[in-house]
């Protein structure tokens, strides 16, 4: 199955019953396409984003290439109408781009930045405090409440988050995993999404919940020889479409319009078994911290034996792990 390239499930008028009971088990990626969402799709235009936001502030984060990897973040003082065009839809038109942006950036007290033509920029919203406070666009941008009503596939008392995002044209975001549930909602513009079975992960190259492979569909195999055994899954979201990405599922987006979406997470497991500090919905289940660090533990205790012993125990622990955690069902 190297280099398996599968398409992700499409379905059409799917109700909760039918959701809940039938697919939510498969623990599958799944596009659900003619979800009832309210009128955001064709109300959620720049300028009308631009007006509600009002002197709202928020976050975005630019990068000077589009495969983003986190480089830098820029605190924008307001989310006013000019802004919005200039910060995110001047991506797509690019007339007097750089000086623009060179007022644009220093404008907000970034006398630093470095600014190229290129640069891509990407909102994600947070709570109030992002340190205490989960992001909720219902909480965080109350007119925009009324306009987007969530696909009812979850109890409410399973309710994390719903983050509300803004994408410049040609921006990828990392491959990752997160610990919960994820309805992602493309609101308005088109995404491409590539997924991996969270089976995969000894292909992806890890570093912490995210992938060192930036180049996704042109990867350096001499560094990163494994990946090209990863089962890749993908598919195309347009306005309207909403993905469901299961948690430790793997997912790598690109925005190929400018685009708003919502990502609405949920719980899987009973909230005792997360991280009540998580404001993000990114920490690892306790317990896997928990095993995690005896890990560490047990492999410094290993580093006490000279290298031939330190070998062989590391592999009969590694075949203990396989027998006793790795699930024995098939995908």
């Amino acid at each position: 199955m190297a280099g398996q390239h599968l398409p992700v499930t499409r379905l059409e008028g799917v109700s909760r019953e039918q959701f809940m009971q039938h697919l939510y088990p498969q623990r599958k990626p799944l596009v659900l396409e003619g979800i009832d969402l309210g009128p955001c799709a064709s109300k959620w235009t720049v300028d009308y984003l631009s007006q509600v936001g009002g002197k709202k502030e928020v976050k975005i984060h630019v990068a000077a290439v589009a495969q983003m990897d986190f480089i830098k973040l820029y605190l924008l003082t307001s989310w006013s109408r000019g802004q919005l065009k200039r910060s995110i839809k001047n991506s797509l038109f690019q007339s007097h781009y750089h000086e623009q942006h060179i007022k644009d950036i220093s404008s907000y007290g970034h006398q630093r930045a470095l600014v190229e033509r290129d640069e891509k920029y990407y909102l994600r919203s947070l709570g109030e405090d992002p340190r205490k406070d989960v992001a909720d666009i219902r909480k965080q941008f109350p007119l925009l409440k009324e306009d987007i009503k969530f696909p009812e596939f979850f109890k409410e008392e399973q309710f994390f988050s719903s983050v509300f995002r803004i994408s410049s044209p040609g921006l990828q975001l990392w491959t990752h995993y997160d610990v919960m549930d994820n309805l992602l909602i493309q609101v308005t513009g088109k995404k491409r999404v590539v997924l991996f079975s969270p089976r995969d992960a000894q292909y992806l190259y890890l570093k912490g919940t995210k992938s060192e492979v930036l180049n996704i569909d042109n990867p350096d195999l001499a560094k990163y020889p494994l990946f090209s055994k990863a089962r890749r899954y993908e598919c195309s979201l347009e306005a309207g479409d909403v993905l469901f990405i299961p948690a430790l599922w793997f997912h790598n987006v690109i925005s190929e319009e400018f685009g708003v979406g919502v990502n609405i997470f949920w719980k899987h497991l009973p909230s005792e078994c997360y991280d009540k500090t998580d404001t993000y919905g990114n920490k690892d289940p306790t317990a896997a911290s928990r095993a995690a660090q005896i890990l560490d533990r047990a492999l410094k205790t290993l580093a006490e034996l000279p290298e031939e012993y330190r070998d062989f125990y590391a592999r009969r622990m590694v075949l203990h792990i396989q027998d006793k955690a790795y699930s024995k069902n098939s995908e």
